[in-house]
């Protein structure tokens, strides 16, 4: 495997989690340092990780998985996105918001994102592919697409306040809706 293959499925992986990391900053989640690193460190992270499980799991267990891991994507992004649009929509100034940078929240979005990496994982297994140079491949290019999303999410928040927060929400399940669509459709 060439190293621009390997650059283009990076990519391709990366594409859910720079949207989720667009979609917080956007509502303003991401505003201080710790908070982006949180945000592109882990999904970076996962990006990494999930492809070495998935190698390690190899093809012994690919049937299992493979049957319902959309619908794991699907129902952890539309859970997020549907308390991110609720919560957009609330007027009141008392409303907790759940920082998608912290905590359970963003191992639900890490996982949710990542698991297209694992079904990767899987096929560099029976491709016979090395997978760590891929996968720091992966993980890397995961993390500074994450970070240029969340600078860009941060500067729409600021043009266009608490709707960024309903429109971040929609993009979270439209996402889920996506990874479902394209797994059943398949």
């Amino acid at each position: 495997m060439t190293i621009f293959e390997i650059i283009i499925i990076a990519v391709g992986l990366a594409m859910d989690a720079s949207a989720v990391c667009l979609s917080a900053a956007a509502a303003g989640y991401a505003k201080d340092g710790r908070a982006i690193f949180r945000l592109s460190f882990h999904f970076g992270l996962f990006q990494f990780l999930m492809p070495v499980l998935g190698w390690f799991l190899g093809i012994r267990f690919v049937f299992y998985f493979k049957a319902f891991d959309h619908w794991v994507a699907f129902f952890l992004l539309a859970f997020v996105g549907i308390r991110m649009i609720r919560e957009g929509m609330d007027t009141s100034s008392e409303v907790q918001k759940n920082d998608p940078s912290r905590g359970m929240t963003m191992v639900m979005l890490s996982v949710a994102t990542s698991i297209d990496a694992l079904a990767v994982g899987l096929s560099f297994a029976m491709l016979d592919v090395n997978i760590w140079y891929p996968s720091i491949i992966i993980g890397v290019i995961t993390a500074g697409m994450s970070f240029a999303a969340i600078k860009i999410g941060a500067g729409l928040g600021v043009l266009f306040g608490k709707r960024m927060e309903i429109f971040g929400g929609i993009v979270l399940v439209i996402v889920g809706s996506r990874i479902l669509y394209t797994h059943l459709i398949s």
